[in-house]
C-alpha cells in the first residue's frame, strides 16, 4: 500500500505542476516549493535545536498559535519551524513574527520528508488539527522524535475507521499523543486501539479570548460606524453575499453593513460593489483620500488581517460558508465580542458552531427569506441581540484552557 500511495504522490506532483500553468494559485504551490530547502539549510544550522510545527491552512495556523507561543517560552532556546500546505496559510503568513522558519511542507514523498527531517532535526513535532501525512510520519517514528497532534477533531467518514483504512490507521501509530477537541474523537480513536489519548479541548478558544486584550482600535471603522446600528459580514463568499443583497439594499432600517470578503481578488470586489445600490466605500479607495465615511451606508474591506478587530464593532455578525461546501469560517472571533451570530445551513463539521446553534447564541438560516427575517429580528430587539451574544461569550469564556492541558501533558 505504501508502494501504491508514493506512486500516486508522484503522479498528484506532476499533475500539479501542469496544472499551475493555468492556476496562480497552483502555481503559487508550486514555485514556493522549490526553494523550501534552500531556506532551510540557509536558516538551520546543525547545532540548532529546533521544534516543527505543521499547519495545513491559516485556521489550522491560527489554532495552533497559543501552544506555539507557549512552547516558544517554554523553550527559548529553540528555534520555531512553521510549515503550511496551503497557499492561502502559507502567503498570509510568511512572515509571521513568532516562527524564525515558515515554509511550506514539500510534498510527502519519502525522499522529501528524509531530506526535510535532516535539515530540520526538532526535538518535537506537531500537527494541528488535520493532515497526517505517512512519510513525514513514519520519518518522524523512525527517528524517534515525539509527535503530537493538537486539536485533532475525528469523524466516522474519515478512512481511519473504514474496514480498509488499515495503511492510514498505521500512520495514526506514529503519534505519541492526541490531544483531541472531543469526547466523540476520542472514542474513535479508541474504537481503532488508541489509548495515548486527551482531551484537550479546542486551543481556537485561547486564541481568540487573547484578542479581547489587544487594542481592537479602528478609528474609520468608527467613522463609518457613527454610532449606528452594524452588521458585519465576516469571510463571505458569493454564495452567501447572494443570499444577502436584497436586504442590504431594499431592508426599512438605520443599519450599515460592513463586508470583508473571504476572496479580495479586483474582480469580485468589482461585482460585489456593482450589485449594491446603497452608498458603497471599498478599504482601498479610502487609503488612497480622505473621504467622509460616515455618509456611506456599505464598507467592503478589500484588505486582509482586519477581520478580527472589525467585529469588535459588530451589533450582528453573519460569518460566511455555511451556504457553499468551502467550509464555514471562523464563529469564534464574533463570538468572543459577544456578538449574535447568523451562519446558512451548512456547519455540521464544525462542533463549534453545532454547540453555539443549540445554545441560541448563533442562528443557522436555510434561505434568503429565513436569513432576512432574522436579520430584521435582530435589529429591532436589542435585548435579543445582548441575550445571543452574552451566550456566545460565555461559550468562548467557558471553554478556554486547551493550552495549559497540552503544556501540562508535556512537563510530566
Amino acid at each position: 500500500m505504501l508502494f501504491l500511495y508514493n506512486f500516486l504522490i508522484q503522479i498528484a506532483g506532476f499533475l500539479i505542476k501542469m496544472v499551475a500553468v493555468f492556476s496562480p494559485k497552483i502555481k503559487l504551490f508550486v514555485e514556493g516549493r522549490k526553494i523550501v530547502f534552500t531556506v532551510l539549510e540557509e536558516k538551520i544550522k546543525l547545532s540548532d535545536k529546533t521544534i516543527w510545527f505543521h499547519a495545513a491552512s491559516l485556521g489550522e495556523f491560527e489554532q495552533g498559535l497559543p501552544v506555539i507561543e507557549k512552547i516558544k517560552e517554554k523553550f527559548p532556546s529553540h528555534k520555531i519551524v512553521v510549515t503550511f500546505f496551503s497557499p492561502s496559510g502559507y502567503e498570509v503568513r510568511k512572515n509571521n513574527k513568532i516562527a524564525d522558519v515558515t515554509v511550506y511542507l514539500p510534498l510527502d514523498t519519502k525522499d522529501n520528508a528524509q531530506k526535510f527531517l535532516k535539515l530540520v532535526h526538532p526535538s518535537m513535532a506537531f500537527f494541528i488539527k488535520y493532515e497526517f501525512w505517512p512519510n513525514y510520519l513514519n520519518a518522524l517514528k523512525k527517528q524517534e522524535i515525539p509527535t503530537y497532534a493538537v486539536s485533532g477533531i475525528f469523524r466516522n467518514d474519515q478512512l481511519f475507521f473504514k474496514w480498509y483504512g488499515g495503511f492510514y490507521r498505521k500512520a495514526l501509530s506514529t503519534f505519541d499523543y492526541f490531544f483531541v477537541q472531543n469526547e466523540s474523537s476520542k472514542k474513535l480513536l479508541q474504537s481503532i486501539g488508541f489509548q495515548n489519548i486527551k482531551i484537550s479541548g479546542d486551543t481556537r478558544f485561547d486564541r481568540v479570548s487573547k484578542i479581547l486584550n489587544q487594542d481592537n482600535t479602528l478609528d474609520f471603522i468608527a467613522d463609518f460606524k457613527n454610532n449606528a446600528t452594524t452588521i458585519v459580514i465576516g469571510s463571505s463568499w458569493p454564495k452567501d453575499e447572494s443570499q444577502l443583497i436584497d436586504f442590504i439594499n431594499s431592508n426599512p432600517f438605520k443599519v450599515k453593513f460592513i463586508i470583508a470578503p473571504h476572496n479580495i481578488k479586483d474582480t469580485q470586489i468589482e461585482d460585489l460593489k456593482k450589485i449594491i445600490t446603497k452608498s458603497v466605500v471599498l478599504f482601498s479607495e479610502m487609503t488612497k483620500r480622505d473621504l467622509p465615511l460616515q455618509e456611506y451606508d456599505v464598507f467592503i474591506i478589500d484588505t486582509i488581517g482586519l477581520l478580527n478587530k472589525i467585529y469588535s464593532y459588530a451589533d450582528i455578525a453573519y460569518v460566511g460558508g455555511g451556504f457553499g461546501t468551502s467550509g464555514l469560517h471562523n464563529i469564534l472571533e464574533p463570538a468572543t465580542f459577544g456578538i449574535p451570530i447568523l451562519i446558512g445551513p451548512n456547519f455540521e463539521k464544525f462542533s463549534e458552531a453545532v454547540a453555539l446553534v443549540n445554545l441560541g447564541g448563533c442562528i443557522s438560516v436555510n434561505s434568503k427569506s429565513a436569513l432576512e427575517e432574522k436579520l430584521a429580528f435582530l435589529i429591532q430587539n436589542e435585548d435579543e441581540r445582548f441575550e445571543k451574544g452574552h451566550i456566545c461569550s460565555t461559550f468562548v469564556e467557558m471553554n478556554k484552557g486547551a493550552t495549559h492541558i497540552i503544556l501540562q501533558h508535556l512537563e510530566v
